[in-house]
């Protein structure tokens, strides 16, 4: 599904990415980890079309096609979501007709009428249940006073509406209580399918509890340097980043003795 080759990029002239490799096959849930200031939001950024993020070296397909040649609007018609870290509030426009303009917007992408207003009402009713938002969120301001976990849940559900076929969570368990994370991880799960994967970017062992990903990669200093299952996650929880950071610099001095 999403193969990134040498993917080196900067933030005002600033290189962040320095030449990184992943590649997500269909169905697969991908944990991104590492210390802060490696590169992981930055990345996120890189794929959704940040225009902030510049590209200086490397490839990016999607379904085989060229992401980068994408606009921003195009990567989310063909599939890309983003659930960010900190969902901002958007005053005066109705999580209704946010959601209608989006699904509609898609629809037109491919060549499809816009959605009957019953199909769509109909269809909010069913997908907010999977994580728990009462109706009167549907008649308010996107996030508009919404509580850290009400932002978190709403970002699960618009996932849900529009049916991403690869899925970015960008620290989504960031100051979630208990109870929330288990609303957003089970709200995630019910949506995974044989199609659709995602990349999950976190700092904490209990999102690998409730996700199960196939993968864990650790991004240091802008690159990739370890890749493994679960259990390097649950590693990175007893001992911290320290010893991987060091792997790689001792690494890296070898390379270039």
């Amino acid at each position: 599904m999403l193969q990134i080759t040498n993917l080196h990029a900067a933030v005002e002239g600033k290189e962040i990415l320095k030449g990184v490799n992943l590649t997500i096959g269909d169905g697969e849930v991908h944990v991104l980890m590492g210390p802060n200031g490696s590169g992981k939001s930055t990345l996120s950024h890189v794929l959704v079309g940040n225009p902030k993020y510049e590209v200086t070296e490397g490839t990016i397909t999607f379904n085989g096609k060229d992401l980068l040649a994408m606009s921003p609007e195009d990567r989310s018609h063909e599939g890309l979501f983003m659930s960010f870290q900190a969902p901002i509030e958007i005053p005066g426009v109705s999580m209704t007709n946010f959601l209608r303009a989006a699904v509609n917007a898609k629809r037109k992408y491919f060549g499809q009428d816009p959605m009957p207003a019953t199909d769509f009402l109909r269809m909010l009713r069913e997908k907010r249940k999977l994580v728990g938002l009462d109706a009167h969120f549907m008649s308010r301001g996107v996030n508009e006073g919404f509580s850290g976990g009400e932002r978190k849940r709403n970002e699960i559900f618009q996932m849900a509406v529009l049916e991403p076929l690869f899925s970015i969570l960008d620290e989504t368990d960031s100051g979630l209580d208990v109870d929330a994370l288990r609303i957003v991880a089970e709200g995630f799960n019910m949506l995974r399918t044989e199609r659709t994967s995602a990349m999950v970017i976190t700092h904490y062992q209990r999102m690998l509890d409730y996700l199960h990903p196939d993968f864990v990669h650790v991004l240091v200093n802008g690159r990739i340097v370890r890749e493994g299952d679960a259990s390097l996650g649950y590693a990175i929880e007893e001992k911290g980043f320290d010893w991987i950071k060091n792997e790689a610099e001792a690494a890296a001095a070898a390379a270039n003795l």
